[in-house]
């Protein structure tokens, strides 16, 4: 097997470098969705060329290790067994940080979907952190504590509520979720995981601006709200973790769609697809000679 093989492994370091520079213009809703998408196609690809590298491991199982010593046949050398052995503990590794994320995040929808009984799509909860978050589901809702309501003016309310229902209308969530995944599969997609987390705050900051026609407004709302909100970890909520960034962008005008500033993206999306491909077609040859 060539180097086809080992190449979407690496083509996940020009995303890397270029997922934060995606959301500094253009529309959020598209950088959004492409990079998310892309996350995918790499995690996919990466999983993929893994798997092809651990499959090797059989030549060394009987009766293939007959084979591979058989004085007559002059058959193709896979690739090094200690390469093949990495690539399947990679494939290990990458299973269980998936499955731990998924687990946590579900896990965390639970206990926040247990909260109360959402009337009319909101749960209003009579609690001391500052919190509102849309709640993905069938149907989804939205959870806002009464110290949020507090902290906000009536103005400010309709933001926020416009906010958390632009993530249940656009499904943000499942965005942020295949962002994850593909993060937890190939930890070089850990910046387009942040980036795709950033960028559905940002749409919902537009689609919240405008609703309630008032982008000043908009930005103080995010302001006072990520000032007040303490967690952990935030979920599709107004959170202080990039505040600045988003009032800084509220500062400016609605950004409009450069689609020619995803180009890259497509270049990228070409170059996993066919190295891909070549290594599968590599490998059915081997395994052919093989078996």
């Amino acid at each position: 097997m060539t180097i086809a093989v080992y190449l979407p492994l690496v083509l996940g370091l020009p995303l890397w470098w270029s997922a934060p520079r995606l959301a500094r213009r253009g529309s959020p809703a598209l950088a959004a969705r492409a990079l998310a998408g892309m996350a995918v196609v790499a995690a996919v690809c990466t999983t993929w060329s893994l798997g092809l590298l651990a499959l090797t491991l059989f030549d060394d199982l009987p009766p293939l290790r007959t084979l591979d010593n058989h004085p007559t046949l002059e058959l193709p050398e896979p690739v090094p067994g200690p390469i093949a052995l990495v690539a399947a503990l990679l494939l290990i590794g990458a299973a269980i940080r998936l499955v731990a994320d998924l687990h946590r995040r579900l896990g965390t929808v639970r206990q926040l979907r247990a909260v109360g009984t959402p009337h009319a799509g909101v749960v209003i909860a009579d609690l001391d952190a500052p919190m509102a978050v849309a709640i993905p589901g069938r149907p989804g809702h939205l959870l806002v504590t009464t110290a949020i309501l507090r902290v906000l003016d009536p103005d400010e309310q309709r933001v926020m509520f416009a906010h958390e229902r632009a993530h249940l209308r656009h499904r943000h969530h499942a965005l942020v979720v295949a962002a994850a995944a593909a993060a937890a599969v190939n930890p070089l997609l850990i910046p387009c995981r942040e980036t795709v987390n950033y960028l559905v705050e940002r749409w919902a900051d537009e689609e919240a601006a405008a609703q309630v026609g008032n982008r000043e407004l908009t930005a103080r709302a995010v302001a006072r709200a990520a000032l007040a909100t303490v967690r952990p970890e935030p979920l599709l909520g107004i959170d202080g973790g990039v505040a600045v960034r988003r009032v800084q962008a509220l500062a400016d005008p609605a950004p409009r769609p450069r689609r020619r500033r995803l180009l890259g993206t497509l270049i990228l999306i070409i170059a996993f697809a066919a190295t891909a491909t070549s290594a599968t077609v590599e490998f059915v040859n081997l395994a052919r000679a093989w078996l």
